[in-house]
């Protein structure tokens, strides 16, 4: 299964050696990222550096260890989905229409903790517990 990862998601993953970091690394799904959110997460090195204290090369190291797990979708690939997605996304957060297109282009869904993802019902959202449960096969609910 294809999944679209947000940004909050992979920076989390750089702070802490988390679950967050152990599903992405070990996920059986195929990992998506776009391309636009590297350029976004890069600009926020040094405040990643400072939460999760370790150096900028350090987290420079990190993100370049957990793309190997994450394919990065192109910014001209998303465009095509662009107008589509702002009409789902647009007026709940302009910052995640990206993320929307990105699913669209894939048919898949969208692992985010952010709730208002799920205030649209055209692209499924997976929160982190529930990906934690499809990959582990739980249903704790």
């Amino acid at each position: 299964m294809n999944l679209v990862i947000d940004t909050n998601i992979f920076i989390s993953s750089l702070i802490k050696d988390s679950l967050t970091r152990y599903l992405i690394v070990n996920s059986p799904f195929n990992l998506f990222i776009p391309e636009q959110e590297i350029i976004e997460i890069k600009k926020y090195e040094k405040l990643i550096s400072k939460k999760s204290k370790q150096s900028q090369n350090e987290i420079r190291d990190l993100i370049r260890k957990l793309l190997k797990y994450v394919s990065i979708l192109r910014n001209d690939i998303l465009l095509k989905y662009n107008n589509r997605a702002n009409k789902i996304m647009g007026k709940i957060d302009k910052d995640d229409v990206l993320f929307i297109a990105a699913a669209l282009v894939l048919n898949c869904p969208i692992w985010s903790n952010d709730k208002h993802f799920k205030k649209q019902k055209i692209v499924k959202i997976f929160t982190t517990k529930e990906i934690y449960e499809i990959y582990f096969n739980k249903n704790e609910d």
